[in-house]
């Protein structure tokens, strides 16, 4: 930590864009060739993860990312000229966007190289420096990402900091100009508060419940095959994964029963032993889950299909009957169960997601347009997919983020560009001001001018 303090003290040169997109492309060669059969080894040691997941949501998701700042990062260097008002004939303006300095990530372990490496692409094509703490839970994983950044970097540019809980608050105590962190609210707390001791600013990805509404105009097959996908896909440790569902309660059934063919399709009858199929990052999260499922049954809830375990793989479970009280209503479940729940009226579906707090996600299926936007004005969620889930996640001309609870700042694309940077605002006299002759003394006649500009400009 002393040396990596010695390197903060020094002044470094921004790094111009020749040398940012040679660093992005350098990063893609590693994971998208390199280091790729390592990166899928690492993911089936830390959690079984199939190797179609692991192109699609780690692979994929880095090198898209890569591609969009390699093709708009000239762009979004370039200085922004904004309008002049009458008032300000004679200058000009123009946003500059300047690296915020010397970063840190910490990364959870959920996806554990897609949410190291996605937004170091946004902190390196903004021109910053980089300290990146991988997450402890996943150590395969973890010693590919140094290994990857260790090639790609020089130490000065960014660094890989390995350990726990530990390593991460000796981390938190430095001054970083900005921290990106993503995981769990309550830890999020602690790191807004750690980086108040030196105004760091902070870009926050959390959590939350994130429901799911199924009107009575939805087409269920569709709806049943989006949602087994984007719910049980990484056995569900996603941060945007639907949380619970509500249904209406004319299509509760034949989605329940779409639902079940869309399982044992993707994971056959014996889902454990599925090469399709994640097991949990460790016994103690699968604990952890299965006890929410076992607390939910004691006080009446009903398992619709699946309800089994072997070791950290918990079986694709669907449940009803749920109580709204038990602790499966209540905390994120970052697993692979799912309540569904039926209503009757829209407005019992707002007032429930109104009782607790604002989601990272929320999807809509329907066909009705009218339900559509009543739902989504009368919500509020960092972002919604309508007939999907999950697929924002993925699209890079769209923000990706939370909104207080769920998360600060948005990240992907563009807004990941400006999450690491600082827009510096420039102002620039170019011939003599009209507003210098309105300097002291202040006459009658000046008072008369500057009602009027006030009035007119």
């Amino acid at each position: 930590m002393q040396e990596f303090q010695l390197q903060k003290s020094k002044v470094a040169e921004p790094l111009d864009f020749t040398h940012r997109k040679r660093r992005l492309k350098a990063l893609k060669e590693a994971v998208l060739f390199t280091y790729r059969d390592e990166i899928r080894e690492a993911l089936w040691k830390d959690f079984r993860k199939p190797v179609a997941e692991v192109d699609l949501s780690e692979v994929y998701a880095i090198t898209s990312e890569i591609d969009h700042a390699l093709r708009h990062l000239k762009r979004w260097m370039s200085d922004k000229y904004v309008r002049t008002p009458l008032a300000f004939f004679g200058s000009s303006s123009h946003i500059r966007y300047e690296p915020k300095g010397l970063c840190l990530i910490i990364s959870p372990w959920n996806f554990p190289v897609n949410l190291a490496l996605g937004p170091l692409v946004s902190a390196v094509a903004a021109g910053n420096r980089v300290i990146l703490k991988p997450s402890e839970l996943t150590p395969h994983s973890s010693v590919v990402v140094r290994k990857i950044v260790e090639a790609v970097f020089p130490p000065e540019e960014v660094a890989v900091v390995e350990g726990g809980v530990e390593t991460s608050t000796e981390l938190l105590d430095l001054p970083f100009h900005h921290i990106f962190f993503t995981g769990s609210p309550q830890v999020g707390k602690i790191v807004m508060k750690a980086a108040a001791k030196h105004l760091s600013s902070v870009t926050l990805e959390l959590g939350g419940k994130s429901p799911v509404i199924i009107d009575e105009t939805a087409d269920l097959k569709a709806a049943a095959k989006r949602l087994a996908w984007g719910k049980w896909m990484n056995a569900g440790q996603i941060c945007i994964a639907p949380d619970y569902i509500f249904v209406h309660h004319t299509q509760k059934e034949q989605f329940l029963t779409e639902l079940r063919k869309v399982v044992e399709e993707f994971y056959d009858r014996n889902p454990t032993e599925s090469v399709s199929f994640c097991s949990m990052v460790n016994e103690k999260h699968a604990e952890r889950v299965y006890g929410y499922l076992e607390e939910a049954v004691e006080k009446g809830a009903k398992i619709q299909f699946g309800g089994g375990k072997e070791g950290k793989r918990i079986e694709p479970t669907v449940i009803t009957n749920v109580p709204l009280g038990s602790a499966i209503m209540k905390e994120e479940i970052f697993g692979p169960v799912l309540p569904v729940l039926p209503y009757r009226e829209k407005e019992e579906v707002i007032r429930y997601i109104h009782h607790g707090e604002k989601p990272l996600a929320l999807y809509i299926f329907s066909k009705n347009e009218g339900n559509i936007n009543y739902f989504l004005t009368n919500t509020r969620a960092g972002g919604s997919c309508i007939n999907n889930a999950d697929m924002h996640f993925l699209q890079p001309y769209l923000p990706f983020g939370g909104d207080n609870y769920s998360g600060l700042g948005k990240a992907h694309g563009h807004w990941g560009f400006l999450a690491f940077s600082n827009e510096r605002a420039v102002y620039r006299q170019n011939i003599p001001s009209v507003l210098e002759k309105l300097m002291p003394p202040y006459t009658s006649g000046k008072n008369k001018v500057i009602e009027a500009i006030v009035k007119w400009l």
